[in-house]
């Protein structure tokens, strides 16, 4: 394997020096952030809005609940007719108006409020008035039956049950949360990089093909180095260019947000007014130190380690399946036939993780799938956050690491011979062929 390392060497200089590579690294992330900024800006610009709301409450129930608020002003009106309150709205040009019509009961007032605009109304908006219409209503109806509003609300129990293993472990609803965010995006990320990178490996093998260079390095080495040192070469460049998006973005992130003082969080101010009410009902302040805690609760020693070790053999495996496509066809077009079967166990892998993980973890369907090299990588990762085994996560890196090495041998067959085949479109049937060779 002596000339593995000029392999990698070679592979890796050509990518990261390539015009494309380096124009695409530095755009990639200027693209990202500026599309970012301009809807963090528009939403800003939505939000910084003042909408007025007319408030016509003939019943004379529930005017005291509307209070105006930075981004809603709400105007009582009183002693007007429903034609001339639509009219005194239109003419001023405000948001909207809400009619509370008179009725002999509450159920009846109940059957007869109208929301009367010039354009569809904010779905937030209209969700923030029926939430504050439902709870007045509610205390109404309540005192209507004789009912003590201040002895029911002092009377209302909150429970949260408290969860804890048998060994002592303390866990709850928001760990099981966190827990699943964390294995999620561990891997999506996954999978979006064997996509991506993948491809990468497989386009380069066909222009080397294309370009007849590759006789020229076949006689010299072993086609079971030049495809591991095209995967490994490859790799670290797309780990370069990675390291380089996430911190260009994030310096671009910080400068764009100095320079035009945007907001990022902007994006979900439209939520902002609902989720206030719903975080005063709940208990905000014990969920945030609920939240935190859970974060610092993660095994992160475990999850880092983990992360390394199947996202490395979880790459290669895919990675050298993605060589052997680029080796046995002359063109990207006739690529289409084979991906399907690489595509689908990385498809398959995300919808089980995503479906029996969250509901499940240790389930049997979790755990048979986080066995299986072709969605181990996947599924492992979702699951180590809930707890498994060491031995569980060793055995799955031990199958998925003698799996890599057996695909390699797979797929080098496959390689030595295609490398060098032109003009004839090859067919599952001739893939075994090679494979007896």
């Amino acid at each position: 394997m002596n000339h593995l390392p000029l392999i990698i060497k070679r592979e890796y200089l050509t990518k990261v020096r390539n015009k494309s590579f380096i124009i695409m690294t530095i755009l990639s992330p200027i693209i990202m952030i500026a599309l970012i900024a301009v809807v963090a800006y528009l939403s800003q610009l939505n939000n910084s809005k003042q909408r007025t709301i007319s408030i016509l409450d003939e019943s004379g129930m529930v005017e005291s609940i509307f209070k105006s608020t930075e981004n809603t002003n709400y105007v009582i009106l009183n002693d007007v007719s429903i034609d001339d309150a639509k009219k005194q709205v239109e003419e001023k040009e405000q948001y909207g108006l809400l009619h509370i019509s008179k009725g002999e009961s509450i159920d009846d007032v109940l059957d007869d409020i109208k929301f009367y605009s010039k354009d569809t109304p904010s779905i937030t908006l209209m969700e923030g008035l029926e939430s504050k219409l439902e709870r007045k209503f509610t205390d109404l109806k309540l005192q209507e039956q004789g009912v003590d509003i201040d002895k029911l609300k002092s009377s209302e129990a909150r429970i949260s049950i408290a969860q804890e293993s048998f060994l002592g472990e303390k866990s709850s609803k928001i760990d099981n949360v966190v827990k699943l965010i964390f294995g999620g995006f561990a891997g999506y990320m996954l999978f979006m990089f064997i996509i991506i990178y993948g491809n990468m490996i497989m386009r380069s093998v066909i222009e080397e093909k294309t370009s007849r260079i590759i006789e020229v390095i076949i006689s010299s080495v072993k086609p079971v180095q030049l495809m591991l040192g095209k995967i490994i070469g490859t790799s670290l460049a797309g780990i370069t260019q990675f390291i380089i998006w996430i911190i260009l973005g994030g310096v671009l992130m910080m400068v764009v947000s100095a320079i035009f003082g945007i907001n990022m969080t902007e994006m979900q101010a439209p939520q902002q007014e609902l989720m206030q009410q719903t975080m005063e009902t709940q208990g905000a302040d014990m969920k945030i130190q609920s939240l935190i805690s859970s974060i610092y609760n993660l095994p992160l020693t475990n999850l880092v380690i983990m992360f390394l070790l199947f996202f490395i053999g979880g790459y290669l495996l895919y990675s050298s399946l993605y060589a052997a496509i680029g080796a046995a066809v002359d063109n990207e077009t006739d690529t289409q036939q084979f991906m399907l079967p690489i595509l689908m166990p990385l498809i398959l892998a995300v919808y089980v993780g995503i479906f029996t993980v969250i509901e499940d973890p240790h389930g049997t369907v979790s755990t048979v799938f986080s066995f299986i090299p072709l969605t181990s990588p996947v599924v492992m990762l979702m699951r180590i956050p809930f707890g498994v085994p060491i031995w569980q996560q060793v055995v799955s890196v031990l199958i998925l690491i003698g799996t890599f090495m057996f695909t390699v041998w797979f797929a080098a067959k496959i390689y030595r011979v295609g490398i060098l085949m032109y003009g004839k479109k090859p067919s599952y049937k001739e893939l075994y062929k090679w494979l007896k060779y």
